[in-house]
């Protein structure tokens, strides 16, 4: 048998190694913002075109690089990070496994200008599938500007499952966060398409956070802070009011290393509990920083998960300091031992006559009688006696009628099959509302139980629906029109939905600065505040944007369907 196992070319392992490390478009502008913290920088400007698929351009102030680095740096498992094993548990930086740069170039046209201080000019290398094309000197500001162009170019299958540029801005958003509250003593800008979405200016933490999050979040943050001999954890946490029900608000850092735990996330909802709504998330913003070899990084490609040495000892920690920060703010119930507490008990002069209670006892009574224990001591009414009949059928009549126990959401409900169930004479008059939550009414198969927010929700979702696909709805103008800061994600979502919302009768104008103007809302939404309004229409859109089963029409109409819907008392 012919010998049939061979080394695999340079080109092809790089393109199966970027795979690990270049998921997406977000993965490279996460990778190459470490870089520049890694280099000192104070400034870093990211420039994305078409959702990072035609253009991602970071530009720092850095140290740059000489010559002979700037070439070796797109080869695999170069680094200036490590020089041995050891060093992989002292590690300080954000990158370290010198694979970043070559997996890039690896699927992607790449050119980088680079220069340090000591020298006049500086270098401009142009890779195209980690060959090079062009390699020369050049005039450059101090620092490194590297441009990654046509993503996935040579690598078709890849390039056809990125998402709309729209999702995929949305992911890069997500990773230029985490980069820039981990630093917050370093300048970043982000830009899409030549309009602004970021510019922060160098700060502390919580500026940092009110520039990222809006001024809204900002005035509901509770100051964290415990230091002792292991661990110190500092950071904020979000007021319950303030909770959303959409993630995106949750954040750990482990060294100024952005770190995903749902370990530690029950922590902080653990001591949180009961003091949220329903399915919400509160806001937190929370720095662990500890021995660099008590973690352990080198876990996942993405270097997101991190091994604590003592995990539960964390988990201990954090749920105790998230506890005292909501108790000191007085978010935590607390007993008022302050407050006199008078007890009124009835006055008795003492000249009054007292008459002891009578008990009724039956000098007859035997317990050990068995006719007598079979005997009640009470008489119940007759229709208590009777065991209902047919209730088997009336189970069996109601099963397959379109009432889905399991849905959570109204696509899931199944009124368009639902057999009409015909009133009795005068339901009417026989309608009962339970707790502001259901309403009950007699049918000829029994009672209906209708919860009247998802019942007003379909209601609504239909009338959108058609008014999506065939007459706008008619709005009434707000005659003084409510301007709202909302996130860069938020904004970029609402501009994006700013049409169809018009269709259906919300009238918005951007404003710049992640702020919009809310000018008219529908006529037929009762909802007296634009400002909730619309922030519950960005939670409801979030969450339905995951549906495979929704286009674009359903999730907006199920999102504005949710949003205006009258609420639970």
């Amino acid at each position: 048998m012919p010998d049939v196992i061979q080394l695999l070319p340079d080109s092809v392992a790089n393109q199966i190694a970027a795979g690990e490390v270049v998921q997406r478009p977000a993965s490279v502008v996460k990778e190459l913002m470490e870089n520049s913290v890694d280099a000192g920088s104070t400034s870093v400007q990211v420039a994305i075109r078409d959702g990072g698929k035609a253009l991602i351009q970071i530009i720092d102030n850095g140290c740059g690089m000489s010559e002979t680095d700037a070439r070796l740096c797109f080869e695999r498992h170069a680094t200036s990070k490590i020089k041995e094993a050891n060093d992989l548990f002292a590690i300080q930086t954000m990158g370290f496994r010198g694979e970043a740069l070559a997996s890039i170039a690896a699927v992607a046209e790449v050119e980088m200008k680079t220069r340090i201080a000591q020298n006049q000019l500086g270098t401009s290398i142009r890779i195209s599938g980690s060959e090079v094309i062009e390699h020369k000197a050049v005039s450059c500001p101090k620092g490194t500007s590297i441009a990654v162009k046509n993503l996935f170019f040579n690598i078709p299958a890849r390039r056809k499952f990125l998402k709309g540029s729209s999702l995929e801005l949305k992911h890069i958003i997500s990773e230029f966060q985490r980069v820039a509250l981990a630093n917050p003593a370093v300048s970043f800008s982000l830009s899409h398409n030549g309009a602004d979405v970021y510019k922060l200016p160098q700060g502390n933490i919580k500026q940092r956070i009110v520039h990222l999050m809006g001024k809204n979040l900002g005035n509901h943050l509770i100051d964290l802070s415990t230091n002792t001999s292991v661990i110190r954890i500092s950071g904020f946490i979000g007021k319950p009011d303030s909770a959303k029900k959409s993630p995106g608000e949750q954040f750990f850092f482990v060294n100024n290393r952005y770190m995903k735990s749902p370990y530690l996330h029950k922590a902080v909802m653990k001591a949180y509990e009961k003091l949220l709504p329903p399915e919400t998330l509160p806001a937190y913003f929370i720095f662990f920083e500890v021995d660099p070899g008590a973690i352990d990084v080198n876990i996942h490609p993405t270097k997101t998960e991190i091994k604590f040495e003592d995990e539960r000892m964390i988990w201990q920690m954090l749920n105790a300091t998230v506890k005292e920060a909501l108790g000191k703010f007085a978010v935590v119930p607390s007993i008022d031992f302050d407050t006199e507490m008078v007890i009124d008990v009835p006055f008795f002069p003492k000249s009054a006559p007292v008459s002891p209670p009578e008990v009724e006892v039956n000098p007859d009574f035997n317990p050990f009688d068995k006719d007598y224990v079979s005997r009640s001591s009470y008489q119940q009414a007759s229709h208590k006696q009777r065991a209902p009949k047919g209730w088997q059928g009336l189970y069996q009549q109601e099963q397959g009628k379109g009432f889905d126990q399991q849905a959570e959401r109204i696509t899931q409900s199944s009124f368009n099959h639902a057999e009409q169930e015909p009133m009795v004479p005068n339901a009417a008059q026989r309608f009962f509302q339970v707790k502001n939550r259901y309403i009950l009414t007699s049918v000829k198969s029994g009672l209906m139980v209708i919860d009247q927010k998802r019942a007003h929700e379909r209601i609504l979702y239909e009338n959108y629906l058609t008014s999506l696909s065939m007459e706008p709805s008619s709005a009434q103008q707000e005659l003084f029109p409510q301007s709202i800061e909302l996130s860069a994600g938020d904004f970029t979502l609402l501009s994006e939905q700013s049409e169809g919302l018009s269709a259906l009768g919300i009238s918005i104008s951007l404003l710049g600065q992640n702020t919009i103007a809310v000018n008219a809302l529908p006529s037929n939404i009762k909802q007296a505040n634009p400002e909730l309004l619309i922030r519950s229409f960005i939670d409801s859109f979030k969450e339905n944007t995951s549906n495979p089963a929704f286009d674009a029409h359903q999730k907006l109409a199920a999102s504005l369907a949710k949003a205006s819907a009258i609420p639970y008392n």
